[in-house]
């Protein structure tokens, strides 16, 4: 990626964060953005090729993520696709899959969610001055900053490697480090970020507009109901409870 683009890149992440009251270096909190921004979003098990995608229409905004994959990537693919809805000019809607499609806009998409969720100033504040001296980040490190700034693995080493923080004899040896061993001999007890979750969950206002379908006799109590079972929701069994 050209230096100008990536300038530019750098420029749109920080003015996203601006423009939505986000803090310049603290960790984005994902499903509290998309909250704010009313982006109806779903999570559902999907083939590993496919991360998720977007679309956007002058009434709303969509996001569609593969629960299958660990959440730490999940956060990721939703700011990929951030950079898809509020960035790119004229976005045509397809498949992503953050780190291995090769356009350049994609590898864009990338890139800002990279600077998005992985703020340098709030990368430095938290690496030890010895090892940014060094250029040798530990493990203990690396594992505090994925923690906190709840990305995977090998998106904070990508990181730390663009950042110039790593190099890339030890780029190659931490990739090869078991995720979820490390943090184990660590001490991180919760792993959930490492592993798949929140299948059908929704964010937005799916359910509510449903609703007001039914009460408004636009739609039958059967579509109703179909409706919600597509995200997970059977409100019939609760009457057996």
């Amino acid at each position: 990626m050209k230096k100008d683009v990536a300038t530019l890149i750098e420029y749109r992440a920080f003015e996203f964060r601006h423009q939505y009251a986000l803090d310049p270096i603290e960790p984005v909190n994902i499903k509290q953005v998309l909250r704010k921004l009313n982006i109806l979003t779903l999570y559902q098990s999907l083939s590993d090729s496919f991360s998720g995608m977007c679309l956007k229409t002058k009434e709303y905004k969509f996001i569609l993520v593969n629960s299958n994959h660990p959440r730490g990537r999940q956060h990721f693919t939703i700011a990929h696709e951030f950079y898809h809805l509020f960035v790119q000019n004229d976005y045509q809607v397809h498949a992503c899959n953050p780190g291995i499609n090769k356009e350049p806009q994609e590898q864009e998409a990338d890139y800002f969610a990279s600077v998005l969720l992985m703020p340098e100033m709030g990368i430095r504040n938290m690496v030890p001055e010895k090892e940014l001296l060094n250029k040798q980040i530990s493990l203990s490190t690396i594992l505090k900053l994925e923690q906190y700034f709840s990305v995977s693995r090998s998106a904070m080493l990508v990181r730390l490697r663009s950042l110039s923080l790593m190099s890339a004899e030890q780029y190659e040896t931490m990739k090869n480090i078991p995720v979820l061993r490390s943090a184990l001999e660590y001490g991180y007890s919760d792993l959930a970020l490492y592993r798949p979750g929140n299948e059908n969950l929704v964010i937005g206002d799916y359910g509510d507009k449903a609703r007001r379908l039914f009460d408004c006799e636009k739609i039958s109590e059967g579509h109703y109901l179909s409706l919600l079972s597509k995200i997970g929701i059977d409100i019939t069994a609760a009457d057996h409870e």
